[in-house]
């Protein structure tokens, strides 16, 4: 039987970026995203609902979005669900179902203040010689495991 697992979302960012990286040097990039839903119900009233989705990004391509991507701006993801679920500090289990982003596109016109975010220089990657692990392909990250991300 063939699987699939793939998410396409067009919403808006509910916060900044937040960028970090890998004791390996792969740059990791987390954000929310709001898709809004509308429709009529039976007696014709308009109704709204908004949807909440964390997203998370890899490499290059986290880099770019925390560099460009803002709270509020609209963007198109293209990726796929990943489940995890951890034991607390506490005991209590927990767990998350997050979009793994693959591919984005901008939205929009190009606003105002698009220029590149003024941190980003300071926040601009790892030390040099953790920067060679670049070359993977989006999502493909064994070493990588969700509890080491302090966010």
């Amino acid at each position: 039987m063939a699987n699939l697992n793939k998410v396409l979302l067009m919403g808006n960012l509910t916060r900044d970026p937040e960028m970090r990286w890998s004791s390996t040097g792969t740059g990791i990039c987390k954000a929310g995203l709001a898709v809004n839903r509308t429709w009529k119900s039976a007696d014709g009233v308009r109704q709204e609902d908004t949807t909440f989705v964390d997203l998370v990004m890899f490499g290059r391509s986290a880099e770019t979005f925390h560099q460009y991507m803002r709270k509020g701006r609209p963007v198109f993801i293209e990726g796929r669900l990943s489940f995890s679920s951890w034991e607390a500090s506490d005991g209590q289990k927990r767990s998350k179902l997050e979009v793994v982003a693959e591919r984005f596109q901008f939205m929009g016109g190009r606003p105002d203040d698009a220029e590149p975010k003024a941190e980003a220089a300071a926040i601009s990657g790892p030390p040099a010689p953790a920067r060679a692990v670049k070359n993977q392909r989006y999502g493909e990250h064994p070493e990588l495991d969700g509890r080491d991300i302090p966010f």
